[in-house]
């Protein structure tokens, strides 16, 4: 009798959390979705971005086979190629836009963050499933701006074909995890300030600049660019646009993604570090 009984105990102990789990997963993944729909729902916006990205696009393309001319190529870079970084540059930017990420800031200052505690899911988890669900809804309009630039012969296939494809796809969604995180750091900063907007533009142009997307990280001065290269942005844009490139290969492609794989570690745990800070602030807000 007894053993019986101790198996049965046993798997019930071991059910539970995997339940408790399945049905977290399911809200993120309903958080996500709501996100989605709520970043398509107003179709002008969604008309007025899609255009945008394809003028950027447009313009990024004309200003950099200005500024090559009739040069061959510039510190090792010709210019087909940078007129196609240029492009993924402003595609990589239009996703990964700070001030469309969290309205933790407004919950903050509204108050409703007292609600957002008392859910079974995570406060920190429900931002990141907002979080990627807004930025899937951004993928659409860069897929047609990416078959625009391919289109007028302004963007090439990856470097190394299907496993360069496939390196790529790695490195992107690993930028995306750690852009996403430094949005979700730099949001918590509501707890202390209740107004995040000043914070959102310092980080915007700091991260645009830094990351590569604006200007690649090959035309810096050699000391600029490797204060950069510590720094977690530039695992946002330069280290899967370099991967798309072939400008790193084999083990130094693999290197470069486990640093991405890094940054995504590190900047959790500090995540989870503000967020412990944050809550002890909530509490004494609540008196």
């Amino acid at each position: 009798m007894t053993g019986p009984v101790a198996t049965s105990t046993t798997g019930a102990t071991t059910a539970a959390p995997a339940g408790h789990l399945a049905a977290q997963a399911r809200a993120l993944v309903a958080i996500g979705r709501q996100s989605v729909r709520s970043a398509l729902a107003v179709r002008s916006e969604v008309l007025v971005s899609g255009v945008a990205v394809l003028v950027r696009v447009v313009l990024v393309i004309l200003v950099w086979r200005a500024v090559y001319g009739s040069t061959p190529e510039v510190v090792g870079v010709d210019r087909s190629t940078a007129v196609a970084y240029a492009v993924l540059g402003a595609v990589f930017t239009n996703v990964l836009n700070p001030f469309w990420r969290s309205s933790l800031e407004v919950r903050v200052r509204q108050g409703r963050i007292a609600v957002d505690l008392l859910r079974p899911v995570g406060l920190v988890p429900q931002t990141l499933a907002q979080q990627v669900g807004t930025t899937a809804a951004a993928v659409p309009r860069c897929v047609l701006a990416v078959l625009l630039a391919l289109v007028i012969g302004a963007l090439q296939a990856p470097a190394g074909g299907v496993l360069g494809l496939l390196a790529f796809a790695v490195s992107t969604v690993l930028g995306v995890a750690v852009a996403l995180l430094c949005n979700l750091v730099v949001a918590m900063t509501a707890f202390w300030t209740l107004e995040v907007g000043g914070a959102l533009m310092v980080y915007r142009a700091v991260a645009q600049f830094a990351s590569g997307a604006l200007i690649p990280l090959w035309f810096m001065p050699g000391w600029l660019r490797g204060t950069l290269e510590w720094l977690p942005f530039q695992a946002q844009v330069f280290t899967p646009l370099s991967v798309y490139f072939g400008t790193v290969r084999g083990w130094d492609a693999v290197g470069a993604v486990a640093v991405q794989a890094l940054w995504v570690v590190l900047l959790a745990l500090l995540a989870q570090l503000v967020w412990s800070r944050a809550l002890h602030r909530v509490v004494v807000q609540g008196g």
